[in-house]
């Protein structure tokens, strides 16, 4: 995978169209944004509960996000070819993919920010999902923290409910770490996730 250094033209456009659109219809609050690094490779890890999670994440920061999406994604006639001119690589789900998470660690490696849910799937009812060791360990090896974000409301889009982000402070990976340090990572994001108010 070659990693981009600038955003593709597609992403630029597509992040833009999505600002418009979160903060003129759904009247979209955003806070923490002071949390958020300026450089340095970096994991933004959301709850997750809506596909519109990814572009909320991505539209309200300045720094350009690069995503994981699911094989199957790429595979569909044009959304495929769409999600590939963005800052998205595919992921298999159900298994560990190891080149998914090498691309992971390249990407951070490189100094950029990657979306990762440390759920790993979107939850049906609303609620926080069991942690997973994926945002964990991409965080550990990679040495990267990882940033709690808080979404509230996008799985009622439809309502037109008013949306919350809200970026935390910065959780660092230990330096000394086993592989029950992965998930018990991903956990702390979610604990802090569930205490942001």
């Amino acid at each position: 995978m070659q990693v981009k250094e600038k955003a593709p033209v597609l992403f630029i456009i597509g992040r833009t169209l999505f600002k418009i659109m979160f903060l003129v219809f759904y009247r979209t609050r955003v806070e923490g944004k002071g949390n958020i690094p300026a450089s340095g490779g970096v994991i933004m890890a959301p709850n997750h509960t809506s596909f519109f999670d990814p572009p909320l994440t991505a539209s309200m920061m300045k720094r350009p996000l690069n995503f994981m999406a699911k094989q199957e994604l790429f595979n569909v006639p044009v959304l495929g070819f769409l999600i590939k001119k963005t800052n998205a690589f595919a992921v298999k789900r159900g298994v560990m993919d190891m080149q998914a998470m090498r691309n992971a660690f390249k990407i951070l490696q490189n100094g950029h920010a990657l979306l990762m849910f440390p759920e790993g799937t979107r939850s049906k009812d609303g609620n926080l999902g069991k942690a997973r060791a994926g945002a964990g360990m991409v965080a550990c090896s990679a040495q990267v923290p990882l940033i709690p974000v808080k979404i509230e409301n996008t799985n009622k889009m439809s309502k037109f409910k008013k949306i919350t982000i809200k970026y935390g402070a910065p959780i660092y990976p230990p330096k000394d770490f086993t592989k029950d340090d992965y998930i018990k990572l991903s956990q702390k994001v979610l604990d802090e996730i569930s205490k942001m108010k």
